[in-house]
Protein backbone atom coordinates (compact mmCIF):
# COMPACT_ATOMS: atom_id res chain seq x y z
CA UNK A 1 0.00 0.00 0.00
CA UNK A 2 1.36 3.44 -0.93
CA UNK A 3 1.79 6.27 1.56
CA UNK A 4 -1.02 8.25 -0.08
CA UNK A 5 -3.41 5.27 0.14
CA UNK A 6 -2.48 4.72 3.77
CA UNK A 7 -3.17 8.38 4.56
CA UNK A 8 -6.57 8.20 2.85
CA UNK A 9 -7.53 5.11 4.83
CA UNK A 10 -6.42 6.69 8.10
CA UNK A 11 -8.30 9.91 7.35
CA UNK A 12 -11.44 7.95 6.44
CA UNK A 13 -11.22 5.95 9.67
CA UNK A 14 -10.74 9.14 11.69
CA UNK A 15 -13.86 10.70 10.17
CA UNK A 16 -15.84 7.51 10.78
CA UNK A 17 -14.90 7.21 14.45
CA UNK A 18 -15.21 10.94 15.16
CA UNK A 19 -18.85 10.83 14.04
CA UNK A 20 -19.68 7.70 16.05
CA UNK A 21 -21.71 8.22 19.20
CA UNK A 22 -19.71 7.84 22.44
CA UNK A 23 -19.79 4.29 23.76
CA UNK A 24 -20.77 2.66 20.47
CA UNK A 25 -17.32 1.11 20.03
CA UNK A 26 -16.78 -1.72 22.57
CA UNK A 27 -14.05 -0.78 25.05
CA UNK A 28 -11.91 -3.84 24.25
CA UNK A 29 -11.96 -3.00 20.54
CA UNK A 30 -11.31 0.68 21.24
CA UNK A 31 -8.19 -0.21 23.25
CA UNK A 32 -6.95 -2.52 20.48
CA UNK A 33 -7.50 0.20 17.90
CA UNK A 34 -5.70 2.74 20.04
CA UNK A 35 -2.77 0.35 20.50
CA UNK A 36 -2.62 -0.17 16.74
CA UNK A 37 -2.49 3.57 16.04
CA UNK A 38 0.26 3.98 18.63
CA UNK A 39 2.13 1.12 17.00
CA UNK A 40 1.90 2.91 13.66
CA UNK A 41 3.15 6.12 15.23
CA UNK A 42 6.09 4.33 16.84
CA UNK A 43 6.97 2.74 13.49
CA UNK A 44 7.05 5.95 11.46
CA UNK A 45 8.21 8.68 13.82
CA UNK A 46 11.81 9.85 13.56
CA UNK A 47 14.22 10.07 16.51
CA UNK A 48 13.57 13.82 16.62
CA UNK A 49 9.79 13.19 16.69
CA UNK A 50 10.28 10.87 19.66
CA UNK A 51 12.44 13.34 21.55
CA UNK A 52 10.03 16.21 20.93
CA UNK A 53 7.01 14.16 22.03
CA UNK A 54 8.69 13.17 25.30
CA UNK A 55 10.36 16.48 26.09
CA UNK A 56 7.37 18.71 25.36
CA UNK A 57 4.66 16.63 27.01
CA UNK A 58 4.73 18.84 30.11
CA UNK A 59 4.08 21.92 27.98
CA UNK A 60 0.76 20.49 26.83
CA UNK A 61 -0.50 19.66 30.29
CA UNK A 62 0.57 23.11 31.57
CA UNK A 63 -1.30 24.84 28.74
CA UNK A 64 -4.45 22.78 29.34
CA UNK A 65 -4.39 23.48 33.10
CA UNK A 66 -3.89 27.21 32.52
CA UNK A 67 -6.64 27.42 29.88
CA UNK A 68 -8.99 25.44 32.12
CA UNK A 69 -8.36 27.61 35.19
CA UNK A 70 -8.76 30.75 33.09
CA UNK A 71 -12.12 29.47 31.82
CA UNK A 72 -11.23 29.34 28.13
CA UNK A 73 -13.00 26.02 27.56
CA UNK A 74 -16.17 27.37 29.16
CA UNK A 75 -15.97 30.56 27.11
CA UNK A 76 -15.57 28.55 23.90
CA UNK A 77 -18.15 25.84 24.51
CA UNK A 78 -21.07 27.48 22.69
CA UNK A 79 -19.10 29.40 20.07
CA UNK A 80 -20.07 28.26 16.55
CA UNK A 81 -20.20 29.57 12.97
CA UNK A 82 -19.02 33.19 13.26
CA UNK A 83 -16.35 32.37 15.86
CA UNK A 84 -14.71 34.48 18.55
CA UNK A 85 -11.42 36.35 18.74
CA UNK A 86 -8.80 36.37 21.48
CA UNK A 87 -10.08 39.80 22.49
CA UNK A 88 -13.59 38.41 22.77
CA UNK A 89 -12.35 35.49 24.85
CA UNK A 90 -10.46 37.99 27.03
CA UNK A 91 -13.67 39.92 27.65
CA UNK A 92 -15.38 36.68 28.70
CA UNK A 93 -12.58 35.42 30.94
CA UNK A 94 -10.68 38.49 32.08
CA UNK A 95 -7.50 37.11 30.54
CA UNK A 96 -4.89 39.00 28.53
CA UNK A 97 -5.70 38.55 24.79
CA UNK A 98 -1.99 38.13 24.00
CA UNK A 99 -1.73 35.24 26.48
CA UNK A 100 -5.00 33.80 25.19
CA UNK A 101 -3.63 33.77 21.64
CA UNK A 102 -0.65 31.74 22.84
CA UNK A 103 -2.88 29.31 24.75
CA UNK A 104 -5.22 28.92 21.78
CA UNK A 105 -2.32 27.60 19.70
CA UNK A 106 -2.26 24.59 22.00
CA UNK A 107 -6.02 24.12 22.09
CA UNK A 108 -6.28 24.22 18.29
CA UNK A 109 -3.33 21.88 17.77
CA UNK A 110 -4.79 19.34 20.22
CA UNK A 111 -8.32 19.48 18.79
CA UNK A 112 -10.00 21.38 21.64
CA UNK A 113 -10.82 24.30 19.34
CA UNK A 114 -10.88 25.03 15.63
CA UNK A 115 -9.32 28.04 13.95
CA UNK A 116 -11.59 29.51 11.27
CA UNK A 117 -9.15 32.25 10.33
CA UNK A 118 -6.36 34.26 11.89
CA UNK A 119 -7.41 34.87 15.51
CA UNK A 120 -10.91 33.45 15.02
CA UNK A 121 -11.97 30.34 16.90
CA UNK A 122 -14.94 28.01 17.37
CA UNK A 123 -15.55 25.01 19.62
CA UNK A 124 -15.17 21.34 18.71
CA UNK A 125 -16.76 18.20 20.24
CA UNK A 126 -13.75 18.04 22.61
CA UNK A 127 -14.10 21.59 23.96
CA UNK A 128 -16.50 20.47 26.66
CA UNK A 129 -13.97 18.08 28.18
CA UNK A 130 -12.60 20.79 30.46
CA UNK A 131 -15.46 23.30 30.58
CA UNK A 132 -17.09 24.25 33.87
CA UNK A 133 -19.05 21.37 35.37
CA UNK A 134 -17.10 18.66 33.54
CA UNK A 135 -15.84 15.88 35.83
CA UNK A 136 -12.68 15.77 33.69
CA UNK A 137 -11.47 18.98 35.27
CA UNK A 138 -10.67 17.15 38.50
CA UNK A 139 -7.90 14.86 37.18
CA UNK A 140 -6.16 17.81 35.49
CA UNK A 141 -6.04 19.64 38.82
CA UNK A 142 -5.13 16.51 40.79
CA UNK A 143 -2.39 15.31 38.47
CA UNK A 144 -0.74 18.73 38.38
CA UNK A 145 0.72 18.01 41.82
CA UNK A 146 1.94 14.63 40.60
CA UNK A 147 3.61 16.28 37.61
CA UNK A 148 5.61 18.53 39.92
CA UNK A 149 7.16 15.40 41.41
CA UNK A 150 7.57 13.48 38.15
CA UNK A 151 9.72 16.21 36.60
CA UNK A 152 12.12 15.96 39.57
CA UNK A 153 12.42 12.16 39.53
CA UNK A 154 15.73 12.12 37.66
CA UNK A 155 17.18 14.57 40.21
CA UNK A 156 15.82 12.44 43.07
CA UNK A 157 17.43 9.25 41.76
CA UNK A 158 20.71 11.03 41.15
CA UNK A 159 20.67 12.17 44.78
CA UNK A 160 19.72 8.74 46.16
CA UNK A 161 22.08 6.61 44.08
CA UNK A 162 19.34 5.17 41.86
CA UNK A 163 17.83 3.03 44.60
CA UNK A 164 14.21 1.94 44.48
CA UNK A 165 12.29 3.86 47.19
CA UNK A 166 10.66 1.70 49.88
CA UNK A 167 9.30 4.11 52.51
CA UNK A 168 6.26 6.35 52.02
CA UNK A 169 7.77 8.90 54.41
CA UNK A 170 11.06 9.17 52.53
CA UNK A 171 10.01 9.50 48.91
CA UNK A 172 10.44 11.54 45.76
CA UNK A 173 7.36 13.50 46.83
CA UNK A 174 9.08 14.93 49.90
CA UNK A 175 12.22 15.61 47.83
CA UNK A 176 10.41 17.45 45.04
CA UNK A 177 7.94 19.38 47.18
CA UNK A 178 10.45 20.38 49.87
CA UNK A 179 8.27 19.03 52.68
CA UNK A 180 8.46 16.50 55.49
CA UNK A 181 4.79 15.65 55.05
CA UNK A 182 3.66 12.41 53.49
CA UNK A 183 1.34 12.97 50.51
CA UNK A 184 -1.91 12.26 52.38
CA UNK A 185 -1.03 14.71 55.16
CA UNK A 186 -0.03 17.32 52.58
CA UNK A 187 -3.32 16.75 50.73
CA UNK A 188 -5.41 17.49 53.82
CA UNK A 189 -3.93 20.99 53.98
CA UNK A 190 -5.02 21.89 50.42
CA UNK A 191 -8.81 21.89 50.00
CA UNK A 192 -8.67 22.39 46.21
CA UNK A 193 -6.35 19.41 45.75
CA UNK A 194 -8.33 17.28 48.24
CA UNK A 195 -11.59 17.89 46.38
CA UNK A 196 -9.88 17.24 43.04
CA UNK A 197 -8.44 13.98 44.38
CA UNK A 198 -11.83 12.79 45.69
CA UNK A 199 -13.50 13.59 42.38
CA UNK A 200 -10.73 11.92 40.38
CA UNK A 201 -11.03 8.71 42.41
CA UNK A 202 -14.78 8.72 41.80
CA UNK A 203 -14.14 9.15 38.08
CA UNK A 204 -11.66 6.26 37.86
CA UNK A 205 -14.34 3.91 39.14
CA UNK A 206 -16.25 4.45 35.88
CA UNK A 207 -13.55 2.94 33.69
CA UNK A 208 -12.52 -0.23 35.45
CA UNK A 209 -14.51 -2.66 33.34
CA UNK A 210 -16.69 -5.28 35.01
CA UNK A 211 -17.30 -4.64 38.76
CA UNK A 212 -15.79 -7.23 41.11
CA UNK A 213 -19.18 -8.36 42.36
CA UNK A 214 -20.15 -9.48 38.87
CA UNK A 215 -17.41 -12.11 38.70
CA UNK A 216 -17.30 -13.06 42.39
CA UNK A 217 -20.10 -15.35 43.74
CA UNK A 218 -21.55 -12.80 46.16
CA UNK A 219 -24.95 -14.35 46.88
CA UNK A 220 -23.73 -17.90 47.41
CA UNK A 221 -20.89 -16.75 49.65
CA UNK A 222 -22.57 -13.93 51.60
CA UNK A 223 -26.30 -14.69 51.39
CA UNK A 224 -26.50 -16.29 54.85
CA UNK A 225 -25.01 -13.34 56.77
CA UNK A 226 -27.18 -12.38 59.78
CA UNK A 227 -28.99 -9.08 59.24
CA UNK A 228 -27.32 -7.44 62.25
CA UNK A 229 -23.79 -8.68 61.43
CA UNK A 230 -21.17 -6.76 59.42
CA UNK A 231 -21.28 -8.02 55.84
CA UNK A 232 -18.85 -5.83 53.91
CA UNK A 233 -16.37 -3.32 55.35
CA UNK A 234 -14.97 -1.01 52.66
CA UNK A 235 -11.65 0.17 54.12
CA UNK A 236 -10.36 3.44 52.69
CA UNK A 237 -13.50 3.55 50.55
CA UNK A 238 -13.52 7.30 49.90
CA UNK A 239 -16.97 8.68 49.20
CA UNK A 240 -18.60 5.25 49.19
CA UNK A 241 -19.10 4.71 45.46
CA UNK A 242 -18.18 1.01 45.58
CA UNK A 243 -20.55 0.25 48.46
CA UNK A 244 -23.34 2.22 46.77
CA UNK A 245 -22.90 0.18 43.58
CA UNK A 246 -22.77 -3.06 45.59
CA UNK A 247 -25.96 -2.16 47.45
CA UNK A 248 -27.75 -1.25 44.22
CA UNK A 249 -26.77 -4.61 42.73
CA UNK A 250 -27.78 -6.63 45.84
CA UNK A 251 -30.47 -4.57 47.60
CA UNK A 252 -31.85 -7.54 49.58
CA UNK A 253 -28.59 -9.06 50.75
CA UNK A 254 -28.59 -9.27 54.59
CA UNK A 255 -25.87 -7.77 56.75
CA UNK A 256 -24.39 -4.34 57.42
CA UNK A 257 -22.45 -2.32 54.86
CA UNK A 258 -19.74 -0.21 56.50
CA UNK A 259 -17.65 2.53 54.90
CA UNK A 260 -14.37 3.49 56.54
CA UNK A 261 -12.04 6.37 55.66
CA UNK A 262 -10.33 9.40 57.15
CA UNK A 263 -12.52 12.27 58.42
CA UNK A 264 -11.60 14.48 55.44
CA UNK A 265 -13.17 11.92 53.08
CA UNK A 266 -16.18 10.98 55.23
CA UNK A 267 -17.02 14.65 55.79
CA UNK A 268 -16.97 15.26 52.01
CA UNK A 269 -19.73 12.70 51.31
CA UNK A 270 -22.72 14.38 49.70
CA UNK A 271 -24.76 11.44 48.40
CA UNK A 272 -24.83 8.05 50.10
CA UNK A 273 -27.63 5.88 51.44
CA UNK A 274 -28.10 6.36 55.20
CA UNK A 275 -28.26 2.56 55.47
CA UNK A 276 -24.51 2.47 54.78
CA UNK A 277 -22.72 3.04 58.07
CA UNK A 278 -19.93 5.64 57.96
CA UNK A 279 -16.91 5.20 60.21
CA UNK A 280 -13.96 7.60 60.51
CA UNK A 281 -10.96 5.30 60.65
CA UNK A 282 -7.25 5.32 59.91
CA UNK A 283 -6.22 1.92 58.57
CA UNK A 284 -2.90 2.17 60.40
CA UNK A 285 -4.91 1.84 63.61
CA UNK A 286 -6.44 -1.45 64.82
CA UNK A 287 -9.51 -2.45 62.82
CA UNK A 288 -12.59 -1.61 64.97
CA UNK A 289 -15.04 -3.93 63.16
CA UNK A 290 -14.23 -7.49 64.15
CA UNK A 291 -15.48 -10.66 62.53
CA UNK A 292 -16.96 -9.11 59.38
CA UNK A 293 -17.91 -11.45 56.57
CA UNK A 294 -15.69 -9.53 54.16
CA UNK A 295 -13.10 -6.78 54.40
CA UNK A 296 -12.63 -4.95 51.13
CA UNK A 297 -9.73 -2.84 49.83
CA UNK A 298 -9.96 -1.22 46.43
CA UNK A 299 -6.76 0.28 45.03
CA UNK A 300 -5.52 1.17 48.50
CA UNK A 301 -2.34 -0.85 48.78
CA UNK A 302 -0.92 0.26 45.44
CA UNK A 303 -0.57 3.65 47.18
CA UNK A 304 1.75 2.16 49.80
CA UNK A 305 5.10 0.34 49.64
CA UNK A 306 5.43 -3.09 51.24
CA UNK A 307 6.52 -1.63 54.58
CA UNK A 308 3.26 0.25 55.17
CA UNK A 309 1.08 -2.23 53.23
CA UNK A 310 2.05 -4.95 55.69
CA UNK A 311 0.94 -2.73 58.59
CA UNK A 312 -2.45 -2.19 56.95
CA UNK A 313 -2.93 -5.87 56.20
CA UNK A 314 -1.87 -6.92 59.69
CA UNK A 315 -4.50 -4.68 61.28
CA UNK A 316 -7.17 -6.26 59.09
CA UNK A 317 -5.92 -9.78 59.73
CA UNK A 318 -6.16 -9.31 63.50
CA UNK A 319 -9.87 -8.47 63.15
CA UNK A 320 -10.66 -11.47 60.91
CA UNK A 321 -12.18 -14.74 62.07
CA UNK A 322 -12.30 -18.14 60.38
CA UNK A 323 -15.46 -16.97 58.60
CA UNK A 324 -13.92 -13.76 57.28
CA UNK A 325 -12.36 -13.09 53.90
CA UNK A 326 -10.25 -10.23 52.64
CA UNK A 327 -11.13 -9.03 49.15
CA UNK A 328 -8.28 -7.11 47.56
CA UNK A 329 -9.45 -5.30 44.42
CA UNK A 330 -6.33 -4.25 42.52
CA UNK A 331 -4.90 -4.06 39.06
CA UNK A 332 -1.72 -6.06 38.54
CA UNK A 333 1.13 -5.82 36.11
CA UNK A 334 1.72 -8.63 33.64
CA UNK A 335 5.10 -10.30 33.98
CA UNK A 336 6.11 -9.11 30.50
CA UNK A 337 4.97 -6.71 27.76
CA UNK A 338 3.53 -4.23 30.27
CA UNK A 339 1.29 -1.62 28.52
CA UNK A 340 2.60 1.92 28.62
CA UNK A 341 -0.42 3.10 30.64
CA UNK A 342 0.32 0.60 33.41
CA UNK A 343 4.02 1.52 33.42
CA UNK A 344 3.05 5.18 33.79
CA UNK A 345 0.71 4.44 36.71
CA UNK A 346 3.50 2.41 38.34
CA UNK A 347 5.85 5.39 38.06
CA UNK A 348 3.18 7.66 39.53
CA UNK A 349 2.97 5.36 42.55
CA UNK A 350 6.77 5.40 42.82
CA UNK A 351 6.96 9.19 42.66
CA UNK A 352 4.16 10.06 45.05
CA UNK A 353 4.27 7.25 47.60
CA UNK A 354 7.43 5.12 47.11
CA UNK A 355 4.81 2.49 46.19
CA UNK A 356 4.29 0.30 43.13
CA UNK A 357 1.91 -1.51 40.86
CA UNK A 358 2.56 -5.20 41.61
CA UNK A 359 2.49 -8.39 39.57
CA UNK A 360 0.13 -11.19 40.58
CA UNK A 361 3.02 -13.04 42.20
CA UNK A 362 3.99 -9.94 44.17
CA UNK A 363 0.42 -9.47 45.44
CA UNK A 364 0.21 -13.09 46.57
CA UNK A 365 3.62 -12.81 48.26
CA UNK A 366 2.56 -9.62 50.07
CA UNK A 367 -0.56 -11.34 51.43
CA UNK A 368 1.46 -14.34 52.57
CA UNK A 369 3.97 -12.15 54.42
CA UNK A 370 1.08 -10.48 56.26
CA UNK A 371 -0.11 -13.85 57.59
CA UNK A 372 -2.87 -14.26 55.02
CA UNK A 373 -3.43 -17.07 52.56
CA UNK A 374 -4.45 -16.19 49.02
CA UNK A 375 -7.25 -18.67 48.34
CA UNK A 376 -8.16 -17.60 44.82
CA UNK A 377 -7.62 -14.90 42.25
CA UNK A 378 -10.81 -13.83 40.48
CA UNK A 379 -10.65 -12.30 37.01
CA UNK A 380 -13.25 -10.33 35.02
CA UNK A 381 -14.56 -11.96 31.85
CA UNK A 382 -12.99 -9.25 29.74
CA UNK A 383 -9.52 -7.98 30.65
CA UNK A 384 -8.87 -4.31 29.83
CA UNK A 385 -5.78 -2.17 30.56
CA UNK A 386 -7.43 -0.75 33.69
CA UNK A 387 -9.41 -3.83 34.70
CA UNK A 388 -9.34 -4.79 38.36
CA UNK A 389 -8.61 -8.27 39.65
CA UNK A 390 -9.93 -9.63 42.95
CA UNK A 391 -7.62 -11.44 45.36
CA UNK A 392 -9.50 -13.48 47.96
CA UNK A 393 -7.53 -14.21 51.14
CA UNK A 394 -8.20 -15.74 54.56
CA UNK A 395 -6.35 -15.54 57.83
CA UNK A 396 -3.72 -18.18 58.50
CA UNK A 397 -4.08 -20.10 61.78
Amino acid sequence: MSISETIKNIDAAAISFSSAAPGTVPESERQLLLAATKGLQNAIESPIDTVVSIALGAHRSAAIRTAMDLGLFTALIDVQEVGITSKGLGEKTGGDPVLITRLMRFLVAMGFAKELDIDLYISTPKTGYFAAGSPLQAPITHLASCARVIVRLADYFRETGYKNPTDAYDSAFQFAMGTDLQYWDWLKADQLQQEAFNATMALTRLHRGEPWFEFFPVESRFGSTPADAPLLVDIGGGLGHDLAAFQARFPNLPGKLILQDLPVAIDDIKELSPSIERVKHNFFDPQPVRGAKAYYLRQVLHDWPDKQSLEILTNIKEAMTEESVLLLNENFLPEKNVPLYNAEIDFSMLAMFSAAERTEKQWVDLLERAGLEAKKVWYPKERLDASATLFEAVRKY
